[in-house]
């Protein structure tokens, strides 16, 4: 009985349309897996791996650090240009792309992966191969997603697919922390494209599966601190900025936020002083807060700027400011908006029904990616697994594993959810 009633209330949110439109995706997804075109398709992917694994070596060793993807993206445009996409474009902010024309008639997608890497100028990218691994700094996060797209085109074109809608493939800039998401940021709110793009996917690392079906927002602030500043003896008994900021951080720690939306937030970076026996005149702090619920974060956001002042005016009280007080400002560094796409459109239900029929589970969750931007604008977009296993992101010992059926099962994945989403023959 409890079963009953609860599928009985199940069906009356989703509503009978609703149901209806999810099977027929079921069937649809299945019917596309089981054709001879999507065999070629697969087969061809199966072909690629080796080259798949080699341009991944390539591009790895192109360092790629925070506002500095020229080098990589241009390489990525010339294996655009050499898979025989039109209108090849490096745009005002840096992302490079070609697009696969359609047959008419179809929405405008964009496939994306990101160029950039967390990693400084001068890191060591020099790939090393152990049996079945590669490890270098951003082999896996997001590099390694790049060749996948090209392995889709030459799918595509060994099946001989047309689609109704022209497919954008992009390497995008600015994903990764400072970049603060410029390149799609820039891709929907200032370029040529920003009214046209009607779904878009961005691929991550990993296998099959997971589906990214909302964004986890964040706030970052630098504050920095300053004061008179002075020597540690002769100066003694002034305000310091360095305590300014240690009550700020003291207040930020024992926050409250809610459990659920799961809300968090971090002082990652901290800097300042010039000697060990010098009251510093400028002390600054880093922070990250984030959650994937947007009331939750702007309050968040409200009660970090709120403890500032009272930390200051704490330090101005405690100690003489007879040759300046303790003052700060908090700069925004750093903005990813909260988003989600509904269940209920194409492009999520397109992604549940091959992933299903594909043979893998889906597991829905937010996270901070490319989709936030697309998704706070009511855009569809998902972020998916591009097919490679990977470990140890953001590390110097970043890794992806070789396991050809493995990666080509879950490339396939990705494939037929770009193939049916732009309604391909």
């Amino acid at each position: 009985m409890l079963k009953t009633g609860m599928t009985m209330a199940l069906l009356a949110a989703l509503g009978m349309p609703a149901i209806a439109a999810a099977q027929n995706r079921d069937a649809a997804a299945k019917a596309l897996l089981a054709s001879p075109k999507f065999a070629t398709a697969k087969a061809s992917l199966a072909a690629d791996h080796e080259r798949i694994v080699a341009d991944v070596i390539k591009l790895t060793e192109i360092e790629a650090p925070p506002f500095k993807e020229t080098a990589r993206g241009a390489a990525f445009l010339e294996m655009l240009r050499a898979e025989g996409l039109s209108d090849l474009t490096t745009d005002a902010e840096g992302n490079v792309y070609g697009i696969r024309k359609g047959s008419g008639g179809g929405p405008l997608i964009v496939v994306t992966a990101h160029l950039d890497t967390v990693f400084p100028a001068g890191t060591n990218v020099k790939v090393r191969r152990e049996g079945n691994m590669l490890y270098a700094p951003g082999v896996g996060d997001d590099t390694c997603s790049l060749p996948v797209l090209l392995a889709f085109i030459r799918a595509m074109k060994a099946a001989n697919y047309t689609t109704k809608a022209d497919i954008i493939f992009m390497g995008n800039v600015g994903e990764e922390g400072p970049g603060d998401l410029r390149g799609v940021r820039y891709l929907f709110t200032k370029s040529p494209l920003k009214d046209r793009i009607k779904y878009f996917i961005s691929f991550e690392p990993g296998r099959a599966g997971d589906i990214t079906d909302a964004g986890i927002g964040s706030k970052r602030y630098k504050v920095t601190f300053t004061g008179p500043g002075g020597h540690s003896n002769g100066d003694f008994g002034i305000v310091n900025p360095a305590y300014a900021m240690a009550n700020a951080m003291v207040a930020f720690g024992q926050m409250k936020v809610p459990a659920e939306p799961r809300t968090v937030y971090n002082i990652g970076l901290l800097e300042g002083g010039t000697s060990v026996n010098s009251i510093p005149f400028s002390t600054a702090m880093t922070i990250d807060m984030r959650s994937p619920g947007k009331a939750e974060l702007d309050a968040e956001e409200q009660a970090f700027l709120a403890l500032l002042p009272p930390a200051v005016a704490a330090e101005n009280a405690a100690r003489s400011t007879a040759k300046g007080k303790i003052a700060y400002e908090a700069k925004k560094v750093g903005d990813r908006p909260v988003g989600s796409t509904a269940h209920s459109v194409d492009i999520m239900q397109i992604a549940t029904a091959v992933t299903k029929a594909s043979g893998f589970t889906p597991s829905y969750g937010a996270g901070s990616s490319d989709s936030n931007i697309p998704m706070s604008l009511g855009i569809p977009a998902v972020t998916l697994r591009s097919g490679f296993e990977t470990m140890r992101a953001h590390s110097l010992e970043e890794a992806m594993v070789i396991d050809k059926d493995k990666d080509v099962a879950s490339m396939a994945v990705g494939l037929a959810t770009v193939l049916m989403l732009a309604d391909a023959k």
